[in-house]
């Protein structure tokens, strides 16, 4: 970390008229998030986060436009491809971020905060950077920038989130629904682990996190099965908060015999399988990138997890309508045990909003675009 490094892009931030601040990993880690919320507050600027940087920023932050990315936010998206400077804190710029590496965030100059020199212009070529820990660079360069004033900036990304806002089918359940709901439920205070797929995007996009590390998640190479044993040692070590795992029924095949070491050692986590009854996030891409050509995604066996989570010892619940969720949901979290619901959605649900393989960012589409888009 150099005085020179930080003099640079210290200069950089008070020239720039529309900065954007994008939260990656790293900043989890180095524990840098007072840090990042004190520039985020000194810049003026709009701020989003990749999957594993959740919670740096509160998800209630009026700055805060959500998760970039292929299952990002239109705001985020926009925002970003739109801006003059973009603040990368602890990011490595995953093809899931930065979609068509021409076209990501073409009209900015970059700055990358990274701890790993390997990083620096291996994705993305930046105009500036600085090697070190998040924390210990936020605390030196804060101190070097005034209190800026961004509203025209502010107000152009606000009116981003106005006109395309995170919707889904109200009245049924679905993925977004069981998030919504759990985050009610718990006032956003719960650790939430996930496995991987649809649930996986669905948790990072409609629960509201406060904290790092409220959300426990695999990443790069993310793992189906690793949300069940995380929540059981999230319970583990934090006995005072609820804990929920977020798994789709591919990815409760996986592990689910760990709800036996639940029930073994009394450990109180709830399991909420969204049961789509196919590999969800894999029949998306082939429904919509692949001609509808389904192979290897369907699962409509008879297994029923109700059944197999009280064989292991748990309290087991069937759900397939909003009602019956919320009801099982306030009974779990009153019974304080090991509990296993299985919330039964539609098998063509969808994520979005989603950016094509290979597209830009700034080509993200929500269901409303698809019969534009695909000519369906």
């Amino acid at each position: 970390i150099t005085e020179e490094d930080l003099d640079t892009v210290a200069e950089m931030i008070a020239k720039s008229e529309k900065p954007f601040v994008l939260v990656g990993g790293g900043a989890v880690i180095s524990e840098a998030d007072k840090e990042v919320r004190e520039l985020v507050e000194l810049a003026d600027a709009p701020v989003c986060d990749t999957l594993m940087g959740k919670g740096v920023i509160d998800g209630t932050n009026e700055r805060y436009t959500g998760m970039i990315g292929m299952h990002g936010t239109k705001t985020s998206n926009f925002g970003v491809t739109e801006c003059d400077l973009l603040i990368v804190l602890g990011a490595r710029f995953s093809d899931r971020v930065i979609g068509n590496a021409k076209e990501f965030a073409k009209n900015a100059k970059i700055v990358h905060i990274d701890v790993d020199p390997s990083e620096i212009n291996k994705n993305i070529r930046t105009d500036a950077s600085v090697i070190g820990d998040v924390k210990v660079i936020l605390e030196k360069l804060n101190e070097k920038l005034p209190q800026m004033n961004h509203n025209e900036w502010i107000t152009e990304v606000k009116s981003y989130e106005e006109a395309h806002p995170m919707t889904y089918h109200k009245g049924v359940l679905t993925g977004p629904y069981i998030i919504e709901k759990i985050y009610e439920a718990t006032h956003g205070d719960a650790i939430i682990s996930t496995e991987v797929g649809q649930h996986q995007m669905w948790a990072a996009q409609y629960y509201k996190y406060k904290a790092p590390r409220q959300l426990l998640t695999s990443g790069g190479l993310g793992t189906m099965g690793y949300g069940l044993g995380a929540a059981i040692g999230a319970k583990m070590a934090r006995k005072d908060k609820l804990v929920f795992n977020i798994a789709g029924d591919g990815c409760f095949r996986m592990n689910m015999n760990e709800i036996a070491t639940a029930t073994r050692y009394n450990i109180p986590v709830i399991e909420v399988v969204v049961n789509n009854h196919v590999l969800g996030m894999v029949r998306q891409w082939q429904d919509l990138f692949y001609g509808q050509r389904y192979s290897q995604t369907v699962l409509n066996d008879r297994v029923d997890f109700a059944k197999v989570a009280e064989g292991l010892g748990a309290k087991g619940y069937t759900v397939s309508t909003c009602e019956e969720f919320d009801n099982a949901v306030k009974e779990a979290i009153e019974l304080n045990i090991p509990v296993v619901i299985d919330a039964q959605i539609d098998k063509d649900d969808k994520v979005f909003p989603m950016v094509a393989p290979g597209a830009p960012i700034s080509e993200c589409f929500g269901e409303e675009d698809v019969a534009e888009k695909f000519g369906r």
